[in-house]
């Protein structure tokens, strides 16, 4: 079984060109192009390397955190006490 190193562009029948995030022995993880990040077995799975050079990936999006709900001010109403 050929081994595969990080960030390899490698293509896949199913998923396409994709980008190889995290592999060990068992597990191995590739960002694809078009269908994200998919996790396979690695004795099982079925790729070959790429040619050219993968897309550049956007950057994930920061959460931002929620503010605190603030009371608002007291709204005037004409007539009411």
């Amino acid at each position: 079984m050929k081994i595969f190193e990080l960030g390899q562009y490698i293509k896949n029948s199913q998923y396409g060109c994709g980008v190889i995030v995290k592999c060990d022995a068992e597990r191995t993880t590739i960002d694809f192009d078009s269908h994200g990040i998919k996790m396979f077995v690695t004795s099982l799975m079925v790729i070959e390397p790429a040619e050219g050079v993968p897309p550049k990936r956007r950057r994930a999006k920061r959460v931002k955190a929620a503010k605190p709900p603030t009371l608002a001010s007291p709204v005037f109403v004409p007539g009411a006490k």
